[in-house]
């Protein structure tokens, strides 16, 4: 067991049985800013603008094509974090690749009830160790302009922009919103 912010969680890798409950998390989020994004001939800035109504985003339901229920293969795993009662607080799902000696951050999300107690930097940093024991130079992730949320937390904990697609979610529910990529490297 960790305790983070007064709360003891059990941190590990995630077992099948999980996966209905990885399934299930709520990775809605309510901001009251996002990231605005201008993207010129010679790059891209971006700038933290409020919105007022604040902004409710509910992803749309995942098509199933991931593992995240599945802990272990070679070069990828999910790692769980379970809270009072055997109740899933969060997860984070990495995949590891050699060639370029890159830790991607495939989803991590984290229960609302669970936010600000310091689960989501703890399941970072289980992704990090699993990189650094795979060598890893460097972690990425990718995350919508309008989750201001999760990109101060990500800035919190190293992470720096290092490019965007700003067509990336073109014809899809998130319609409208710009890919950023962060990344840091992997100590």
């Amino acid at each position: 067991m960790t305790a983070t912010r007064d709360t003891a969680y059990e941190f590990r890798t995630a077992r099948p049985e999980d996966a209905e409950a990885i399934e299930a998390i709520d990775g809605s989020f309510t901001t009251g800013t996002v990231f605005e994004v201008a993207v010129s001939e010679d790059g891209f800035a971006f700038r933290e603008v409020a919105v007022e109504p604040p902004l409710v985003k509910v992803f749309p339901e995942d098509d199933g094509g991931g593992d995240e229920g599945d802990g272990e293969d070679a070069d990828g795993r999910t790692f769980v974090a379970i809270g009072a009662g055997g109740v899933l607080a969060g997860f984070a799902a990495v995949s590891y690749s050699p060639w370029n000696r890159r830790l991607t951050i495939e989803d991590i999300e984290v229960a609302p009830g669970h936010r600000g107690r310091g689960v989501g930097r703890e399941l970072m940093g289980r992704a990090v160790g699993f990189g650094r024991e795979r060598g890893a130079g460097h972690v990425w992730l990718e995350v919508t302009n309008v989750n201001a949320p999760a990109i101060h937390a990500y800035r919190r904990m190293g992470f720096a922009f290092c490019g965007l697609d700003t067509a990336l979610y073109h014809g899809t529910e998130s319609e409208g919103e710009q890919a950023l990529y962060m990344s840091m490297p992997c100590p």
